[in-house]
């Protein structure tokens, strides 16, 4: 009795492989859930960034709204009243207010 159970427990061993399916299905889920939406959001951010220009009304990372009077290579100038000038770094621009939507292609 004993060798038939033995025998029995011995054959229905899964393979090694099949262990490796849940933390490659969770990866899956953290890579579409997380890491994709976040990379999509930097690089829009790096975009408006990158086409900031004079004229252009936008908001700060700390909250202040004001509109670009002069763009440089890493710092923008920002009018937040009239007469009251600050100079801002590039990447800390969050928002553009006034950004109009790029035409699109025709393929």
């Amino acid at each position: 009795m004993i060798d038939i159970l033995a025998a029995a427990g011995s054959a229905g061993a899964a393979p090694a492989w099949t262990g490796w399916i849940l933390p490659l299905g969770m990866l899956l889920i953290l890579w579409f859930l997380i890491i994709r939406p976040q990379m999509r959001q930097q690089k829009a951010h790096r975009e408006r960034v990158a086409g900031l220009k004079k004229g252009d009304e936008v908001v700060t990372a700390g909250g202040l709204v004001g509109k670009i009077t002069k763009v440089d290579d890493n710092f923008v100038h920002v009018e937040l009243a009239k007469g009251m000038t600050v100079k801002a770094v590039r990447s800390t621009i969050g928002e553009v207010l006034n950004a109009k939507p790029a035409p699109a292609a025709n393929d």
